[in-house]
């Protein structure tokens, strides 16, 4: 193989080194792996026995030996250099150009780490490694002979100090994701905690209103069932009433997370099976039925909605059916229309009354109470039995 032949190879096996570490250096993610394998790529690209990768350390303002091929133990990881004009990769990393020194020996300048010595260094070429604001460090060969190195030789060294610099630039921005991928699972994790810390105290709040407020309707209906006298116990029994329909409202609410809305169809259902069994024990011949679709109210919204229904079903029972017999009817659907409200709907079939002249029903005024505080609106019609239609404004909608 004549020296041209030989030159030629040389250079096409150069390449093709230079083209499998890009690979490979897009696969690996360890980044003290890719500044080994260079340096072992290097070494045996240009036939010698030693190279290393230098780091800049700005607070030392020095270049760390950070990874290396062919040097003995105590090297790589330890010895440093000064980043100056007096030593080889010094003189690399502040003037920005490739470094070429073929006898060390003869640079009266440099004050050279011992282990140049130690193993031989006679020659060497230093290359910058670039990085975003200061350079990464250098890439430097070392042979132990002496040795007249070309452009080439240059080339692909900075090859290689090319497919570094973008892969210490990919590491850093790894490590940036990662620690912000980190940071932000520490706050998840964070608020998960305060989350259940937060549902814990709210559900066991939860459970304090309800037992102290059917601690309350229990007092209240033993007093009830000592009282004798009719129009206090109308007004015990209409206190009593109220004050169970606040406890279903938290009976609801236990076991979900503390929100501002809940899902008023569960609780009407809820609501009119108590009422009924409370209602039913004196009044077996009267039903009391409830329909209703999925309704997401706000928690005020649902306790209102709840208080009256609770005292148009009383009033029904109490006054609407002097034979002890009827059907009540409570149903909440969702209108299907741009406009969208829910249309609630408390009816019976029994007598009806007189909207405009005295009534014996009480809560009325409670009622329409309730509604305007709300923002929904209310129609009545009795005269074969009596309908109550009450528009409620959905999240989002304003009653009309």
């Amino acid at each position: 193989m004549d020296e041209t032949t030989a030159e030629l190879h040389k250079l096409i096996s150069q390449q093709a080194a230079i083209a499998h570490f890009g690979n490979f250096a897009l696969r690996e993610p360890d980044l003290m792996v890719i500044l080994t394998e260079a340096a072992r790529l290097c070494a045996e690209g240009l036939s010698v026995p030693f190279c290393k990768v230098c780091r800049y350390r700005a607070a030392e303002n020095d270049l760390l030996v950070v990874a290396g091929y062919g040097w003995n133990p105590g090297v790589v990881g330890h010895v440093v250099s000064r980043a100056d004009l007096t030593s080889p990769q010094g003189r690399a990393f502040i003037t920005g150009n490739p470094s070429i020194c073929d006898d060390v020996s003869r640079e009266v300048d440099f004050e050279l780490p011992s282990f140049y010595a130690e193993h031989g260094v006679v020659s060497t070429i230093d290359v910058l490694i670039k990085g975003d604001d200061l350079p990464y460090g250098v890439l430097e060969i070392d042979n132990d002979q002496h040795h007249d190195y070309d452009q080439h030789d240059i080339d692909f060294l900075t090859g290689f100090a090319n497919v570094l610099a973008e892969a210490v630039a990919t590491s850093t921005r790894t490590q940036v994701l990662n620690e912000s991928v980190n940071q932000m699972r520490i706050l998840v994790e964070e608020k998960d905690r305060l989350l259940e810390q937060k549902n814990t105290l709210a559900e066991e709040l939860q459970h304090r209103v309800k037992n102290n407020l059917q601690l309350v309707y229990a007092m209240l209906s033993k007093q009830l069932g000592d009282t004798v006298d009719p129009f206090e116990r109308k007004g015990l029994s209409a206190i009593a009433r109220r004050v169970f329909t606040l406890a279903q409202v938290y009976d609801h609410l236990l076991g979900r997370e503390m929100t501002r809305t809940t899902d008023f169809g569960s609780y009407l259902k809820s609501l009119c099976a108590s009422l009924a069994d409370i209602q039913g024990s004196a009044n077996d011949e009267i039903s009391l039925t409830c329909t209703s679709d999925s309704l997401s109210l706000d928690l005020d919204v649902v306790t209102a909605l709840g208080l009256a229904v609770a005292e148009l079903v009383a009033n029904a029972y109490d006054h609407a059916f002097p034979d002890g017999r009827g059907t009540i009817t409570v149903s909440a659907l969702k209108q299907d229309s741009e406009d969208a409200r829910a249309i609630l709907t408390i009816a019976d079939n029994g007598k009806g009354f007189s909207i405009n002249g005295g009534t014996k029903r009480h809560g009325v005024g409670l009622v329409r109470r309730l509604i305007e505080q709300i923002g929904a609106s209310a129609t009545v019609v009795s005269d074969q039995g009596t309908v109550w239609t009450i528009l409620i404004p959905t999240p989002g909608q304003a009653a009309s």
